[in-house]
């Protein structure tokens, strides 16, 4: 018996997600969107769900996603920029991981690469990133 998987041992690049909250409902398209693009991702909505249910203190999930943040090979940004998605950017920066952003509204087809010009931030976002991002 040959199972399929007996062929792909091939490895993938592994991708971060980086995205906000407020685009939690977009977990599934954004894994799509990688897998198409031939990477694998690690959405820690799909890993975490929405923080556990807060079944769990929020810096233990925090501390999980930077944790995949350190083992991804690339660091992915969809949608608008949170300060947690900023921390993130940062690590990855330290780490030098490549950094890319993409754009997120509410269907697969509105991801598309983003300039840093077009990027867009959380209205509570206390940090902008300009020079941090400027350099990546």
């Amino acid at each position: 018996m040959n199972h399929p998987a007996s062929k792909l041992h091939k490895r993938l690049p592994v991708v971060y997600t980086a995205h906000s909250k407020d685009t939690f409902f977009m977990r599934q398209f954004i894994c799509k969107f990688v897998l198409l693009e031939k990477y694998v991702p690690i959405n820690p909505f799909m890993s975490f769900e929405y923080f556990l249910l807060d079944s769990v203190d929020r810096d233990t999930i925090r501390q999980g996603n930077n944790s995949y943040v350190h083992v991804s090979d690339e660091i992915w940004v969809f949608g608008i920029i949170s300060d947690g998605v900023i921390e993130e950017i940062k690590l990855a920066k330290k780490l030098k991981k490549a950094v890319k952003f993409f754009s997120l509204k509410k269907n697969l087809a509105s991801i598309k690469p983003l300039s840093f010009e077009k990027l867009e931030y959380e209205d509570d976002v206390v940090e902008r990133t300009e020079d941090i991002l400027k350099e990546l």
